[in-house]
């Protein structure tokens, strides 16, 4: 194993490269530093926020009086003239006789906001949340190569030490983390702390090693980046192959649920304990269980967000959204103006393979007639169980009302990149010049979008409702 000062230098230059890149943004809070606010207003003994707002995604309650004199709390609706009330129940938009006032909360998972009190401590609201997301950023690096030298240690890789370097280099610097990293801001800062939760699971769960870890990293993760709650088939697949799997339950079940049970439960007892935390803070803020403030998506001025009609009409994730998301995905290219700056990048971003081209890799993740790397022995392989997590993980954001606008590449990949870097980690093809070129593409592509978003608008484009895409612009619904 990679000795303390390899994993140093990696967050070091994670730091370094990071901290270069974000510069002038370092100091200061970003536009939309939700989470600093949430901190500083737990500070305060509250959860609801308080005005002035960043004009931005939060969740607006709104209490108004009612023909008979009671008061309830919810939102108007733009699709029928009802107000929708905390809770989930309707009422007619007549019986409305005036507003008593707006509260605000963060429409976002909030472990995040955990991790900003310190700063927010001292600091108050002028904290920074681009510095705390840095630091954390830093972490990827070295998180990375403890998870893939785990992979080596437990046999299920023969990557060397200069291949998962070079995957390092690829998910920290070659991949849409590097945008992300240096962003702040609320849905970029989720983004860095979901793939440090994600790397912490990851090394927990290969061979159930760690369960209670895992499970401490899958429940912050969970209150984090929603998709990340399925996460859970990985230590749960590796709990039933390092029991012996199939084979072993046929011959002697009793063993096995030996061996399984006591695992399960050491994982399972840490994702619940977050489960009821995030269950009593949604009911406590929002009467729901499993709300979390989406439904009430507003912008600072109290106004709805554009995608509030078809929210109300098709919900916060429905496969009407299905052909929008794969093609933000899969398909969506920078469009060709013909002139000076020559390109632009739709708010919708870049493919996951155009910002991270060895992700191609995994089409033949191995040399033709090459064995399998990964033992057969097990019916389900720790192969079988990573594409099953990305599955699981990526269906949540694929059937989602939003795409990751405004965004350089689709960002949501990032909840399950990790395994998607395991899964090149573990597979057989070497890592000869194509594999280190491909990686160095991604490395310029993701370093030119860390640079210019948000700062140079000139490489970007607003349609919110077109896409370009291979074969054309095509017209995509929302």
């Amino acid at each position: 194993m990679p000795g303390v000062r390899l994993y140093a230098a990696l967050y070091v230059v994670g730091l370094l490269v990071y901290g270069v890149v974000a510069w002038d943004r370092l100091w200061k809070p970003s536009g939309a530093p939700h989470f600093v606010y949430q901190a500083d207003a737990w500070l305060h003994g509250s959860a609801a926020v308080e005005p002035p707002l960043p004009n931005d995604d939060w969740a607006i309650v709104e209490t108004v009086a009612l023909d008979d004199g009671s008061e309830v709390s919810g939102r108007r609706m733009m699709t029928r003239p009802m107000f929708h009330v905390l809770g989930g129940d309707e009422l007619p938009i007549a019986r409305v006789r005036g507003s008593k006032g707006f509260t605000a909360y963060v429409s976002f998972p909030a472990f995040p906001a955990v991790l900003m009190v310190p700063s927010a401590a001292i600091f108050g609201r002028g904290a920074s949340d681009v510095l705390p997301t840095v630091l954390l950023a830093g972490l990827i690096l070295p998180l990375t190569l403890l998870v893939l030298r785990r992979l080596a240690a437990a046999k299920l890789s023969s990557r060397s030490l200069g291949d998962d370097l070079w995957l390092v280099a690829l998910l920290a610097f070659g991949s849409v983390m590097f945008f992300s990293a240096v962003q702040g801001k609320v849905w970029y800062t989720a983004h860095v702390v979901g793939v440090v939760l994600a790397l912490v699971y990851a090394w927990a769960s290969i061979e159930a090693k760690r369960p209670i870890v895992a499970g401490l990293a899958l429940g912050a993760a969970a209150m984090t980046r929603t998709p990340m709650a399925f996460m859970f088939p990985l230590f749960v697949l590796e709990a039933w192959r390092v029991a012996g799997g199939l084979a072993a339950w046929r011959t002697d079940r009793t063993a096995v649920r030996k061996q399984l049970v006591p695992l399960i439960a050491k994982f399972a007892a840490p994702v619940i304990a977050f489960a009821i935390a995030g269950v009593i803070y949604n009911l406590v803020r929002f009467h729901a269980a499993t709300e979390f403030g989406h439904t009430y998506l507003a912008l600072g001025t109290h106004q709805p967000v554009r995608q509030q009609a078809q929210m109300e009409q098709y919900g916060l994730a429905n496969p009407h959204y299905l052909l929008r998301n794969l093609a933000v995905a899969f398909t969506a290219l920078p469009k060709w103006l013909g002139k000076a700056p020559w390109f632009a990048v739709n708010g919708h971003g870049l493919a996951m393979w155009f910002t991270t081209p060895a992700l191609l890799l995994l089409l033949r993740p191995r040399a033709r007639g090459q064995a399998e790397v990964v033992s057969p022995r097990p019916a389900i392989t720790l192969h079988r169980a990573l594409w099953f997590t990305v599955a699981c993980v990526a269906v949540p954001s694929l059937l989602y009302q939003n795409s990751g606008w405004f965004q350089f590449g689709y960002r949501f990949s990032l909840d399950y990149l990790v395994f998607l870097v395991m899964l090149l980690a573990i597979g057989g093809r070497p890592f000869g010049h194509v594999t280190k070129a491909l990686i160095a593409i991604g490395i310029v592509i993701n370093l030119f979008g860390a640079i210019t978003f948000d700062r140079d608008g000139k490489y970007y484009a607003y349609d919110y409702d077109r896409i370009q895409v291979l074969g054309g612009l095509t017209s995509v619904a929302n």
